[in-house]
């Protein structure tokens, strides 16, 4: 049926229009449940950080990547395949037929989706440059990283004082 190579791999699970959050609430509460720990290793609504002008005023909001889509970073098998399939809200794996077929590790790398045991590019303290996004070209020492979401934090100077910013590992370029 699938990829059962016993090895983990990156699947895109396909859902209903703004279920992704509950599908993966629903996952993790599963793999909790099931002690699938070993088997479906991560769990990922992919959002990107944008600035709205609302009243006048910029606020930032996160927006879903792929609006429909749940990516997991899971070991194949028939017991992980039928707990996905199964969970409500999903409608079934991107691939031909019902047959999921893994992202390649060129897919993965261009999502910014690192697996768990992947060393993390940065650490706190280092400087980087923002690549992309309203702060573009910003030079700012790294506050935080959050390894699971791949995402770092630094402060940028926004109406004349510091403000902590969170942006993804791809945005920024270490100097």
């Amino acid at each position: 049926m699938a990829n059962y190579d016993g090895k983990p791999h990156w699947y895109v699970v396909h859902t209903y229009s703004g279920y992704e959050n509950k599908v993966k609430v629903d996952i993790e509460k599963t793999i909790e449940n099931r002690n699938l720990q070993d088997q479906i290793l991560d769990v990922q609504v992919p959002m990107m950080t944008e600035f709205e002008l609302k009243n006048g005023e910029k606020r930032q909001v996160q927006r879903k990547i792929f609006p429909g889509y749940v990516l997991l970073h899971m070991c194949m098998n028939d017991d992980t395949w039928y707990v996905v399939r199964n969970t409500r809200g999903v409608t079934g794996f991107v691939g031909p037929g019902s047959k999921p077929v893994p992202l390649s590790e060129e897919e993965v790398a261009k999502l910014g989706m690192y697996p768990p045991d992947t060393t993390v590019p940065f650490e706190v303290g280092d400087m980087v440059r923002v690549i992309a996004g309203p702060w573009a070209d910003t030079v700012s020492d790294i506050k935080s990283i959050n390894t699971g979401k791949q995402r770092i934090t630094i402060n940028v100077e926004m109406f004349g004082r510091e403000t902590a910013v969170e942006l993804s590992f791809t945005d920024v370029k270490k100097l």
